[in-house]
């Protein structure tokens, strides 16, 4: 092990020049990697705030005694899906109106019959606001014979699912675009300094060296400077996200930065990367030796 660390750390003392340029191209592929990453985490907590607000409501007929709303809220709030449970009389209803609807508060004002029906807001748990779920637990309160109609905005909870399906799809696709062009471009850099240890590599053939000890010292370069590639696309991230990070709460207020997880992801993806483009090129080096 101390020899295969030894002739690895000495590749960047025979070429720094072209050693540079591999930590520097793995570095600038990882960072548009992380870039899309951010904007995916930040487009993410962006969607789970719209999320929160995904919320049945089921209209109460008029004259429900009031233990019966009172059981069937208990029953509701026992379901798997539901978060909680909030019961809103009719004068609690009419007062949210005047409060949050001024355009016509004169109307609220001078009404001799409150027109507002009671209602109950049912919050739907974290990983269960989508269409399918609400759907289903929409028609379980239809269910309550008290229940007069029940909303929840269908067509903006399908679109908000699909807003969620093509993130998710479209992140994957360019992530694995991205994570190829940053294989390809790795396996180039080391191809480069392959090609100039040809001769030496000839040699340890010669002398019976295995194929896998003259991989060692390749594949531990290519995970060496696929770490620092990725410890300079954080550092490059970071400085984005400094740079639209206003914490004045600007227009792009409230960015989020990778937590400690997914930094360490990133580095472990840039060693795997490192890894996958010294094992192609160094094994399509030895198989016309």
């Amino acid at each position: 092990m101390r020899l295969l660390t030894r002739e690895a750390l000495l590749s960047f003392r025979r070429a720094p020049l072209l050693s540079t340029l591999s930590v520097t191209t793995i570095a600038f592929s990882l960072f548009t990697i992380g870039l899309f990453g951010l904007v995916a985490i930040n487009l993410r907590e962006a969607l789970r705030g719209l999320e929160e607000r995904v919320e049945i409501v089921a209209f109460v007929l008029r004259g429900t005694p009031a233990e019966t709303i009172t059981l069937a809220s208990q029953d509701i709030a026992a379901f798997p899906e539901v978060q909680d449970v909030n019961f809103v009389t009719e004068q609690q209803a009419l007062a949210r109106a005047r409060a949050e609807l001024v355009e016509f508060k004169d109307a609220y004002r001078d009404l001799q019959v409150n027109p507002l029906p009671a209602s109950i807001e049912v919050r739907m748990k974290q990983g269960q606001r989508d269409a399918a779920t609400v759907d289903r637990v929409a028609e379980r309160l239809r269910g309550f014979g008290f229940v007069d109609d029940v909303r929840y905005g269908r067509e903006w909870v399908q679109r908000l699912d699909q807003l969620r399906n093509v993130t998710g799809l479209v992140g994957l696709v360019i992530g694995l675009a991205f994570a190829a062009v940053a294989v390809v471009i790795i396996g180039v850099t080391i191809r480069l300094t392959i090609l100039q240890r040809a001769r030496e590599i000839s040699i340890m053939r010669l002398v019976g060296a295995t194929n896998w000890f003259v991989r060692g010292p390749f594949l531990l370069e290519g995970a060496i400077k696929g770490f620092l590639g990725g410890l300079l696309s954080l550092l490059l991230c970071y400085a984005g996200y400094l740079l639209f990070h206003d914490n004045g709460g600007g227009p792009f207020g409230g960015l989020i930065f990778f937590g400690p997880q997914q930094m360490l992801l990133i580095l472990v993806f840039g060693v795997l990367l490192g890894l996958g483009g010294s094992l192609v090129s160094v094994g399509r080096h030895l198989r016309h030796v």
